[in-house]
């Protein structure tokens, strides 16, 4: 059977999974009852809950006897890792880009990749039955995007659909028939190239995805580069040194057939496949027969900009609410995670039990954090610090810088330019968006962004969209203002109680309700003044034998501000930490004690 191998490119909600969930539908992947859920491909419990992919995933349709084999990547620049990744086992990508908002940074830094490997583009408009649609200006934006990209003639010379993944269909021309997908599979098979592999040579491929099935232990997926694979065939393993990892023996393949793995007994150069029997291959290992002495060319993955400290839970609460809370339980857990995201680095932390993180950005930490409180760890995360470097021919000290692009309504925009500027943001564009919308560039030091988007949704009243993308390393940019307001921070252990927060609701924000747990050193809200204030949230009314003569009026709080993970490790200073648990997201001062909260303060003064 003949075989193409594409990947499906975009920004983050451009619709790449919904579109997927229709081409398994019309290719006939499914049964005629089959229930499947909505966005089948992202199966993760975050993803369904997020809206977003995280994770890259292979399927596979047939359409006219040729095997359409189709990898669903993330939209977000934070898993940019998983997309730089897979994109060396397909010969096409489909860049899906939305009708309305154009090319975003994220298209620019998928598509850039993809390019530069040669692929041949396939452009989809997306979402055309929108309201404020633009195609024919999404066209020319997108052939601009190609060319300053570096495209090459047959790459600028791209075709082109204009499709609506929702309704399942997609079109050559923007007024055409608009029935069914099959405009869509026919170029697929038309314009992406077979994969032009030598199947006589011995079998090779690279390990691309990783996972761990609880039955076949460590499955690795990639594409077979060279030769055949049979069931139970000997291979070993080399790292990109060329060193041995390991030999063994192909205990299970398995071929994507729509979103099932089915055991087959061989496969042949240019397809996708899931190999099982091997204990130590990881990614971006190769795999072959035992005659290989040279390991395939791996892609090296854009190094992390961003360092996080995981800690133990040294809490008064801590080792209550987790499974597992160790120090040696986390440490394993963090370098299992290496192994199948090769875009995070974890190194052991100058600090005792305690472990630096560097990743792409705060999403990409705070789902691998959100992960590991599900999986029942109890955790103290520090607040984000990015990574500098020195220029060795300037010896200058340089830091990451980010590309943002911001879609906000006019009456907005000039308190965003405010903010971003006193963060050190250099505007580099503002035009007209349509409908009312302003659409404003930026070149932005990492640094300036950590903490930023809670303010910038109060800013622009939850209208305002943000998007980012790694620009690279220039100068040290000076130092950048942090968080105004000081903390409420708890002077008792115990429970609140009604009667002591609502005094203590004047003096800030509070982020406790009546009845929660505190502890000394915790911080239980946002003071209204830049010094930090030790209160008592749970101290009681006395009682005494007078009787009132009225009844107490009924003490009304206001509701407390609760944060998500990424909001508190956001909002979070120096010395102060987020306490992780399967249960709850708890603000803590670096130092519980207050005469060693002093004492540091001091020392840092001198």
């Amino acid at each position: 059977m003949d075989i193409r191998n594409i990947a499906i490119i975009a920004h983050v909600d451009h619709g790449k999974t919904t579109l997927v969930d229709e081409l398994l539908k019309q290719s006939g992947s499914f049964h005629e009852h089959q229930h499947v859920a909505e966005r089948a491909m992202d199966s993760n419990d975050l993803e369904r809950e997020r809206g977003i992919t995280i994770l890259a995933k292979c399927t596979s349709v047939v359409w006219k006897d040729t095997r359409i084999n189709i990898i669903d990547t993330p939209g977000h620049a934070d898993f940019g890792g998983e997309v730089e990744r897979i994109l060396s086992m397909v010969d096409g990508a489909v860049v899906l880009v939305d009708s309305a908002e154009g090319a975003l940074p994220q298209t620019k830094f998928v598509v850039g990749k993809a390019l530069a490997r040669g692929l041949k583009p396939i452009v989809v408009v997306n979402k055309i039955d929108r309201g404020d649609a633009r195609p024919d200006e999404v066209h020319n934006e997108v052939f601009d995007l190609f060319a300053a990209l570096g495209a090459n003639d047959e790459q600028l010379d791209f075709p082109m659909l204009y499709a609506s993944g929702r309704q399942g269909w997609a079109d050559l021309e923007l007024e055409g028939a608009r029935k069914d997908l099959s405009p869509m599979f026919d170029l697929i098979l038309k314009h992406v190239p077979a994969p032009v592999l030598d199947k006589e040579k011995p079998f090779a491929m690279t390990a691309t995805i990783l996972e761990n099935d609880n039955f076949l232990g460590r499955v690795l997926t990639g594409r077979v580069e060279q030769g055949r694979a049979r069931v139970n065939m000997p291979v070993k393993v080399l790292r990109a040194d060329g060193s041995v990892v390991e030999t063994g023996r192909l205990t299970k393949l398995l071929s994507f057939r729509g979103l099932e793995r089915v055991a087959v007994e061989e496969v042949e150069a240019g397809d996708i496949v899931a190999v099982a029997g091997l204990s130590e291959a990881t990614i971006p290992d190769t795999i072959a027969a035992p005659e290989i002495v040279e390991p395939l060319h791996a892609i090296p993955v854009d190094p992390p900009t961003l360092s996080m400290t995981f800690r133990l839970n040294d809490g008064p609460l801590g080792g209550r609410e987790g499974k597992k809370v160790t120090s040696r339980q986390i440490r394993d857990r963090l370098f299992k995670e290496t192994e199948s995201n090769i875009a995070i680095r974890v190194t052991d932390s100058p600090e005792s039990e305690a472990f630096e993180v560097a990743g792409r950005g705060e999403l990409q930490l705070g789902v691998l954090i959100e992960t590991m409180r599900r999986e029942g760890f109890e955790l103290t995360i520090g607040r984000p610090r990015v990574l500098f470097r020195t220029n060795e021919e300037t010896g200058e000290r340089e830091e990451p810088y980010e590309e943002v692009t911001i879609d906000v309504d006019e009456p907005y925009s000039g308190v965003v330019v405010e903010k971003m500027s006193l963060r050190k943001g250099q505007m580099q564009d503002m035009r007209p968006s349509g409908g009312d919308k302003v659409r404003l560039t930026f070149i932005i030091p990492s640094r300036g962004l950590i903490g930023y988007h809670g303010e910038f949704l109060t800013d622009t009243r939850g209208t305002g969209i943000m998007n980012r993308l790694f620009h690279g390393y220039q100068p040290y940019a000076g130092s950048i203002e942090g968080r105004r307001n000081g903390s409420l921070i708890s002077a008792e252990d115990g429970n609140t109680t009604t009667y002591s927060l609502f005094s203590l609701q004047e003096r800030g924000t509070l982020f406790v309700d009546a009845g929660e747990k505190v502890y000394v050193g915790m911080i239980i809200g946002e003071h209204s003044r830049e010094n930090d204030l030790e209160v008592n949230p749970v101290r009681e009314k006395k009682l005494t034998n007078m009787r009132a003569s009225g009844k107490d009026d009924a003490l009304m709080l206001t509701p407390p501000r609760r944060m998500s993970l990424e909001q508190a490790i956001a909002y979070i200073e120096d010395d102060e930490l987020v306490e992780v648990t399967p249960s709850a997201i708890r603000l803590r001062k670096r130092y519980l004690d207050p005469n060693e909260r002093k004492k540091r303060s001091k020392s840092r003064e001198g």
